[in-house]
């Protein structure tokens, strides 16, 4: 499933922190292709690092990080779809804290469960899991344009936000299950996802005006 757009309601205010959030991920993503695989290495998460208290400061570079065109730009579609909205709801400045918050837990979770591991670790996906917590809790009626890809079969349709982002936690969780069970140190991290969904799913509307 590939979410297109909101088409339930529009956002009050122009998106403004979404938007430099974005760009700050393709800045980053320009440094790495241009320094390659040194500045990669430099500034993704270790979690080995992170466990021994090395490094902490790569908890938040990595996280504006990713590892190709593919994982960059579908990260930047799941966001520009249910960020815009959060943000509105939270104001810019909250929506940046609250973006970075999820991230940390989410880098956090995946260094709780793999905490020798030496793999690099970088990628939005975290901190854009916390957003879709929050959509779920915030907007969990409003729906979805959605490709829909089952084998040859495609199409677009309107789907319930709480249908699409529970099917996709529960696809996060089990791999995360099963990363864990066969001790799998290196792919995505499916744990991350995990701990920054929990995050935005618990917490927030401590970030949301009181409106």
């Amino acid at each position: 499933m590939i979410p297109l757009g909101n088409i339930s309601r529009r956002t009050r205010h122009f998106p403004i922190m979404t938007l430099l959030i974005i760009l700050a991920n393709a800045v980053m993503f320009y440094l790495e292709l241009t320094r390659g695989d040194p500045f990669v290495q430099r500034w993704s998460v270790i979690p080995a690092h992170i466990a021994a208290g090395r490094d902490l400061t790569t908890i938040f570079t990595a996280m504006f990080m990713h590892g190709g065109w593919l994982h960059i730009l579908g990260n930047m579609l799941f966001f520009l779809v249910f960020g815009p909205q959060i943000e509105d709801v939270m104001g810019p400045f909250k929506f940046l804290t609250f973006y970075l918050m999820a991230g940390v837990a989410a880098m956090f979770a995946q260094v709780w469960v793999m905490p020798a591991s030496t793999t690099p670790n970088l990628g939005a996906s975290g901190a854009i899991a916390g957003v879709m917590g929050a959509f779920l809790v915030t907007f969990p009626r409003d729906r979805i344009r959605t490709i829909l890809i089952i084998g040859w079969f495609i199409d677009i349709a309107a789907i319930p936000a709480i249908l699409l982002i529970s099917v996709w936690f529960l696809l996060q969780l089990f791999n995360a299950f099963g990363a864990v069970t066969n001790f799998q140190s290196g792919g995505v991290a499916y744990m991350a996802h995990v701990g920054g969904f929990l995050f935005g799913l618990v917490l927030s509307r401590l970030f949301e005006t009181r409106r």
